[in-house]
């Protein structure tokens, strides 16, 4: 489990392939003082884990699943990535749950400067943006976001500068792909009513007699 607020911005030191997917070699200082192989780390917020470690960072592995629904596959050596290791019990949480559990990618439509923020849209697979509501929670290669503003499937939503700043957006251009995770809590909801109808039926009498 994470929170969205990204650590450190690393870079792809070094790519290679593996049997059904890549082995990537991250560069990164702050996250990798305590990491040990076997933990849990974020990845352009997709949850990978460490399988070894060394002098300026350490290696992950990505296969399958994970790289037909991310933008991982996409990375070349040299590339900025997101990274956050995982919530420890006690730790604030000052982002939303995020699992690492990406949904799938989106193109960047617009990544524009507005005074001292930042305005960026991205445009939603219409499977994801039914998850998505105007001030609710998303995250975007790992980044606990807030939805300003939802037109169909795109969505609007103000960078301010400690966040521009402080990881890869600032690098992001009109047609890159992030990764999305929608808010796992409207997906439980979706479920919920799907498995069990009567209940979206009685919450509507009970509202109706309040």
């Amino acid at each position: 489990m994470f929170t969205g607020l990204i650590e450190e911005v690393g870079r792809v030191r070094a790519r290679r392939p593996i049997d059904g997917g890549i082995r990537l070699q991250i560069e990164a200082q702050a996250v990798s003082a305590d990491l040990k192989s076997g933990d849990s780390i974020a990845v352009n917020g997709v949850c990978l884990t460490v399988v070894a470690q060394h002098e300026a960072g350490f290696a992950a592995e990505a296969v399958g699943e994970t790289l037909q629904k991310t933008n991982l596959d996409n990375l070349q050596v040299g590339d900025p990535v997101n990274l956050e290791r995982p919530l420890r019990v006690g730790d604030r949480l000052g982002g939303h749950f995020v699992q690492g559990h990406v949904n799938g990618t989106a193109p960047v439509r617009t990544w524009t400067r507005r005074g001292e923020n930042y305005w960026l849209e991205v445009e939603l697979p219409p499977a994801l943006s039914r998850y998505v509501i105007p001030e609710g929670s998303i995250a975007l290669d790992g980044i606990s976001l807030t939805v300003a503003r939802l037109n169909g499937h795109v969505v609007g939503i103000n960078i301010i500068p400690h966040t521009a700043k402080n990881t890869n957006l600032k690098y992001k251009k009109p047609g890159d792909r992030v990764n999305v995770e929608v808010d796992l809590i409207a997906k439980y909801v979706e479920r919920l009513l799907a498995v069990h109808p009567r209940f979206n039926h009685e919450t509507m009498d009970i509202q109706k007699k309040d």
